[in-house]
């Protein structure tokens, strides 16, 4: 399902089959959390952008509308309309960042939803069979986000039982897409690699699941408040870990340098809210930078908000324009600056994999890798 085409140092060109579609890598896949782009982007929005990948998230899209409805309706690509492939994350990270009150034992995790605080339970077992229902290419498998800093102990303890959550991930998902009603009977799974910022736990641990023999690995627990660099060491010290012939995805990263850093790492799928949000509070990433548009100076800007950009707004829209829209509260400006941004981010993806091609991306690392998260 993965092949490697070719590397550069460690970083890696690549392509992915899914039932859905080829994922030519590295990839940034375009978070719809609840089915959709926050800053109203439609399915046909996504194809106009660039995107590959969509991710939708399973806690979110259980709590509503159900994912048996989605199912009735034929399955997340039919219910959205979008026949690319799609990701869907777990759950786990949300359980564990929004709910107040949760239980974790070894068949799952007792909680309240965020949303009407009704009491759900959600172990290996229903996050496979929501993922399931909703027919995702890609299903990740349940787990727990350990926050940073944990005590040693507990990020041990945590990495064993998430071992065993992941084995019945793996027989519940062969259990329910061999059935005659499966929404789709070619969903992948991904295992996670978790272990805080703990190098020995982290290595064991990704050596533990490779021997389940996935389809792809995930590194997980890192965007959530260690230090840039303490994420590069641990990529570095998994990274030598993980299968070669499988997909490598690190997990909610991130900056356009961030991305950079983690290809040259060998790093082939990633995703991130933050080009969506930053947009929608007016925050908009260029080849130069990130500017704000609502400053002041771009008032009487006729220039797009990036010259070197192609993408539908800067083709016929000036940063005055754009920064006009945001002064007056029009939803507008914000679906101008998520196009943009995600845009911005499958054009970079675009680059670096035609720097891969091109057997020139160490040159591209040096252009880009610390101009693009630069503040204008």
């Amino acid at each position: 399902m993965f092949k490697l085409i070719k590397q550069e140092g460690k970083a890696r060109r690549g392509q992915l089959e899914t039932p859905h579609g080829t994922v030519q890598t590295p990839v940034f896949m375009n978070v719809g959390t609840q089915g959709a782009i926050k800053g109203a982007l439609s399915a046909d929005d996504l194809k106009t952008i660039r995107c590959q990948v969509e991710l939708s998230n399973t806690y979110h899209l259980h709590v509503r509308p159900g994912d048996a409805l989605i199912k009735e309706m034929g399955g997340l690509h039919k219910f959205m309309n979008w026949d690319g492939p799609i990701l869907t994350d777990s759950g786990g990270f949300q359980i564990f960042s929004l709910a107040k009150l949760r239980k974790i034992k070894e068949e799952g995790v007792s909680f309240n939803s965020h949303v009407d605080g009704r009491h759900i339970f959600m172990g290996p077992e229903e996050s496979m069979r929501i993922q399931a229902n909703l027919g995702s290419d890609i299903a990740m498998a349940f787990d727990e986000c350990i926050k940073i800093p944990s005590p040693r102990d507990y990020v041990q303890k945590s990495c064993d039982r998430t071992v065993r959550w992941l084995e019945r991930c793996k027989a519940a998902l062969t259990d329910y897409n061999s059935r005659e009603d499966a929404v789709n009977p070619g969903q992948m799974l991904f295992g996670i690699n978790q272990g805080a910022v703990f190098h020995d736990i982290r290595v064991a641990h990704m050596k533990q699941i490779a021997q389940l023999d996935l389809p792809g690995y995930a590194i997980g627990g890192l965007a959530v408040g260690e230090s840039h660099q303490e994420m590069y060491d641990t990529i570095e010290a998994v990274e030598e870990h993980m299968p070669k012939d499988k997909p490598r995805y690190l997990m909610g990263v991130g900056t356009p340098g961030n991305i950079l850093e983690a290809v040259f790492r060998g790093v082939d799928f990633f995703d991130c809210v933050m080009p969506a949000r930053n947009g929608r509070h007016g925050h908009l990433f260029t080849w130069g930078g990130i500017i704000n548009i609502k400053n002041e100076k771009y008032a009487r800007d006729t220039r797009p908000i990036d010259p070197e950009c192609d993408c539908p707004v800067c083709r016929s829209y000036s940063r005055a324009y754009v920064r006009h829209l945001f002064k007056a509260e029009e939803m507008l400006a914000m679906r101008f600056a998520v196009m943009h941004n995600l845009y911005f981010y499958n054009r970079l993806m675009e680059r670096i994999r035609q720097s891969l091609d091109a057997g020139e991306f160490a040159a591209f690392r040096g252009k880009y890798s610390e101009i693009l998260d630069k503040r204008i």
